[in-house]
Parts: C-alpha cells; structure tokens; sequence
C-alpha cells in the first residue's frame, strides 16, 4: 500500500449509521496491542481553543526536551499534519506502513471503525513507534463517545470552554454539550476547565466529584495583557509576568493562561517543566488558520472560527488591531451553523463582503449568505469561487486603504491560500 492508497482507504470508511460508542476503537486497538498503553497523555477537549492549547502545550514540553506526539483535527492543507512527533509530521511512508498494518483488522471487523476510528488508532501506533513519552492528544468531536477517550488515566484533562456545536450530535443546550465533554474525565485524574459558563461549569463539577477528580477553573482576571498588535501580544498572569505569544487573537492569551494553569498542574503530576522551557514554547507556538497572516501587503487575516462563538472572538480580535477601521471580509459558512448570528457579528467589522460555498456538501450558499449580510447593512458581493472572492477583496482592501479578513469556515483555508498565490503571481507578471 502506497500513500495514495492509504489515504483513499482511510477517506472510504464513514460514519454514517455507525452507532457511537468505543467498542470498535477498543476492538481495533486490542488487535494491535494496545499501542495507546504505552505512553502519558494530555487530553484535550471543548468547543473553541482546543488546537492553540494544544500547540502551545506541545511546544512547551519539546522545549524542556521531553518527546512529544501532538493529535489533532481537522488537517488544514494535508492530511499528515493530524498526526506530529517533536514537531515533524509523520512521512507519506510512515503513514502507507502502519495503514497497511491496520486495515486487514478492521477489514475483518463485524462492525467496521469509523475513519475517525482508523486515524486514531493509526495515530497510536505511530505514537508508539515513534517513542512518544507524552501524547498531546485533542478530542475530534463531543468527548464521552469520542475514539481518543479510550486512554486511562491521563496526566491532565483540559476542557478548554463549553458553547453550542454540534447540536446534531452533541445536544442543543450548553449542559447537554458539557456533559459529553466531560466524558473525558477520567477517575481520579485532574481535570482543568477554562470556560466561563456556569451551566457547564455544574456540569462538570458534577462529573468531576463522582469521579473523585480534583477540578481547577482558570482564573481571568489574573490575566493582564501589556501590548497587543499583529506581531504579538505580551502579558502577565497571575505572578508571572513578561511573558510573549506569537499566537494573534485576543482570545490567545485566554489559551495561554490554561496553558500556565496546566503546566503548573503537570509539574505536581510529575513532569519537570521549567519556567524557560514555558517561555520558550509559547513563543514558538504555533496554530495554521487561526488569525493567521497570510499576506502583509494588503494585510489578509485568516481565521478558520466555524461557529458564533469562535466567529464572536474572530470580531473582538478584530477591533483589538484594527479600531473603529471596517475591513473587507472573505467568508463561507455551513448550513448547519448559526449561519445568522455569524452574519451578525461580521457586519459589526465589515463594509465590504465576498461570500463563496466552501466545498462541502453542507455548504451555505453564496447568494443566500450575501442576502443575510445585505440585510444587515453589509455591502455583500456573491461569488462563484474562492479565487474571484479573493482578488475582488484584495482589490476592496486595496482601495479603501483596509485590510482582507477570511472567516467562516476551515474548509476555505486551502482555496484561500492557493487563490492569494496565484494573485500575487499574477500582480508580479503583470507588474
């Protein structure tokens, strides 16, 4: 089996009408040996800040030396990026050899995994192979049913904040939610929670004392930020102070005050991780398509918030760097998001908008988001693919002296930066 091949068999599993539950990661990981057994975990889960809590984890434990895996989803431009040691994603050939390894398994399964389910244990396995002594590991979707909760007993659980997603399958309240988010509490294992919602908070406070779990909340107002701007953000938490992220967003330092509260909780729990090693990582951290710069001249931001709440954070960040300024806004959405409260929040920042339908069967489409955001006062321009909405936004960014904020959904990040090389190549030749 070659890379391509992995990658299609992998793609060809589906969830549809699988029943949720962990009996076929178990089956799965019982053939294999239990790879997930062999090292020390982290696990990760909640609605927003997962990836960036993640990183900044990650990159804080490579720097006191420790080896690291990092597991998270979805990728945003190749499927190797799901799945990292130390950094480096795994290799076409590492990814061929353990499909290979996997598949007659689960080929042979009654009740066949889920590809969510393969990935994972692929991930395991390579995890293992790799001499991982730590695995950050981020939750998929929801938590209790989730395949990554297959793991016993972690060093830390991090739930990083509670909001309404996945109404599908989560439920459609904030403590349906957090009830299966903290499914990945584990008994006797600390769990830390930096969300804000009371609702959640009883929720899991509630799982946490039947699990016998010692629970610690994140402390906001020790949070002082020094200075923000579009080459990063300095500021203090609790007694530390001085400290510097890479990461842009204002929401970022929020990550980054779990991440200080995790680190200390880690060190009683048995890592040694200095305050060195903690400066270190979180200034080398970081995160693809969240507020991230993907051209300086005009300014193009992306952000690949897919829901209100991530989209509300995108605004404030937003207003943080750029003030009153209204800028251009790329953007796509999925039907089954709040598509409305989304168009709301955008059109607080927005004078001009180019919508598109990402690729994705649950798309919103381009003409009835454009309809939305006119409603709401947004001057809105439908297009019929990312590249036309990017160079007619440049070219709005451009003229009205702005710049080129992409938000909506991740599904658009890879169109968006091919589309922007394909400007700039063009501007050049023309030039």
């Amino acid at each position: 089996m070659n890379y391509k091949e992995a990658l299609e068999y992998i793609h060809s599993s589906s969830s549809v009408f699988c029943k949720p539950g962990l009996e076929r990661i178990n089956e799965l990981l019982d053939a294999l040996g239990h790879p997930e057994r062999e090292m020390k975990y982290i696990h990760i889960g909640g609605t927003n800040g997962k990836g960036s809590t993640s990183s900044m984890i990650a990159e804080i434990l490579g720097a006191q030396g420790y080896r690291v895996g990092l597991y998270t989803s979805p990728y945003v431009r190749r499927f190797n990026e799901r799945m990292r040691i130390s950094g480096v994603e795994i290799s076409d050939a590492a990814l061929a050899e353990i499909t290979s390894l996997v598949r007659p398994i689960a080929d042979a399964m009654s009740d066949k995994p889920t590809e969510f389910e393969l990935i994972t244990a692929i991930a395991f396995e390579y995890f293992k192979r790799g001499g991982c002594e730590v695995v950050v590991l981020e939750v998929g979707m929801g938590g209790r049913l989730d395949s990554t909760n297959v793991i016993d007993s972690p060093l830390l659980s991090i739930i990083t904040g509670i909001s309404l997603d996945h109404i599908a399958f989560l439920g459609d309240t904030v403590e349906k939610i957090a009830f299966e988010k903290a499914g990945i509490i584990k008994s006797g294992c600390p769990v830390l929670f930096g969300g804000s919602d009371s609702g959640a908070l009883e929720v899991i406070s509630k799982v946490a004392l039947e699990k016998d779990s010692p629970l610690y909340t994140v402390d906001y107002s020790a949070l002082s930020i020094k200075s923000m701007s579009l080459s990063g953000t300095e500021f203090s938490y609790k007694d530390r102070s001085g400290l510097k992220i890479s990461l842009l967003g204002a929401y970022q330092p929020r990550n980054a005050a779990i991440v200080l509260d995790a680190v200390k909780i880690l060190n009683e729990r048995g890592l040694e991780i200095s305050d060195e090693s903690v400066e270190k990582g979180l200034s080398k951290a970081k995160w693809p398509a969240r507020f991230e710069i993907i051209l300086n001249s005009p300014t193009v931001i992306f952000d690949g918030a897919h829901n209100a709440e991530g989209i509300s954070a995108a605004v404030k960040s937003i207003k943080e760097y750029f003030g009153d300024k209204k800028l251009a806004v790329f953007t796509g959405v999925l039907s089954d998001k709040d598509y409305v409260a989304i168009a709301k929040s955008l059109s607080e920042i927005a004078s001009h908008a180019f919508t598109i339908a990402p690729d994705n069967p649950r798309a919103l489409s381009a003409e009835r988001y454009a309809d939305i955001l006119a409603e709401l006062g947004v001057i809105a321009t439908p297009c019929k693919n990312t590249e036309e909405a990017i160079e007619k936004g440049i070219l709005s960014a451009v003229e009205n002296d702005t710049a080129l904020c992409c938000l909506g959904s991740l599904y658009t990040y890879s169109g968006v930066v091919d589309s922007i090389s394909k400007y700039t190549s063009k501007e050049v030749t023309d030039s």
